[in-house]
């Protein structure tokens, strides 16, 4: 059985932990976060593993796993280096989804397999991630051997891992592509509901509306891809439409309407006619 170390007691931190105690393949030996009230949280929601006051009072453990804000990351490192607490050969982790293993690089000079390990997953309800976390694919980036047995890990606990490039840039893109598809997403659809109540609908029949509309639409997008699932005006050629919807729509919201407009145009390539492609971009890309 593989010891690990928890450090920070957050959401993510304490629902892998949860996961990992769950497999029998893996016990948590130690919590240590800023908040001894979150360590403590964390002990009890989990029952096992042992709470330290002091990241120095941590156990020795297999893997170690960082679940701190990107911004602490490399702090918590430092301060691991110098305390000296991680045994040769031993996997530390973390789990930022823009930064890279480099963040640890102070323990790989000391003998630490290292790695980043990112579930493109929402925690935003531990109770509820423990119990959909199924299938959840996780980007692993890092030394050979760390990957090698985060790749375990992940097959433990249900996920199914992927590695990502170790080249400079990679583990930003990737995270730029989560934001967009997810954070995004629920900015466009703030948008379209701001938009429906200009247009005097109800807020629940809105909200049916619009969520009903994305659902049908992501599961075209998965199905046949973006370029074969777009439809609307601007795959159409349809400008006049276009110039009518801008011609009523806020101008915060219009800037958005434009650039996504922009990339719409983009997107349907061949499907315009080069005419149509030239009028749609003046269209959206005059003020």
């Amino acid at each position: 059985m593989k010891t690990v170390n928890l450090i920070g007691a957050g959401r993510l931190g304490k629902s892998i932990a949860k996961l990992l105690q769950a497999t029998g393949e893996y016990c948590l030996a130690g919590i240590y976060s800023r908040s001894l009230a979150s360590s403590t949280a964390a002990f009890e929601w989990i029952a096992a593993g042992e709470v330290v006051a002091q990241l120095g009072n941590l156990p020795a453990a297999d893997l170690w796993l960082i679940a701190v804000p990107d911004g602490a990351i490399a702090g918590v490192a430092a301060e691991l280096a110098e305390l000296k607490l991680i045994k040769q050969g031993a996997v530390v982790f973390h789990a930022s989804g823009a930064l890279g293993a480099e963040q640890l690089a102070l323990l790989k000079a000391q003998g630490a397999r290292v790695a980043s390990w990112h579930p493109a997953f929402s925690f935003a309800d531990p109770v509820r991630a423990v119990s959909t976390f199924a299938n959840t694919l996780c980007a692993l980036e890092g030394d050979v051997h760390a990957v090698a047995v985060l790749n375990e890990m992940t097959a433990a606990i249900g996920g199914r891992p992927f590695v990502l490039s170790s080249e400079a840039g990679a583990k930003v893109a990737y995270h730029a592509a989560l934001s967009m598809a997810a954070n995004y997403l629920v900015t466009l659809s703030d948008l379209a509901l701001q938009t429906t109540a200009q247009a005097g609908i109800a807020p629940e029949v809105a909200q049916q509306l619009v969520c009903s509309l994305m659902r049908q639409t992501l599961a075209n997008v998965e199905t046949i891809g973006p370029y074969a699932a777009l439809t609307g005006p601007i795959v159409r050629g349809d400008a006049s439409t276009v110039a009518q919807h801008l011609a009523v729509l806020p101008a915060a919201i219009a800037l958005s309407y434009r650039a996504l407009g922009v990339a719409t145009v983009a997107l349907a390539g061949e499907r315009l006619r080069s005419p149509q492609a030239q009028t749609l971009s003046h269209l959206l890309r005059s003020e």
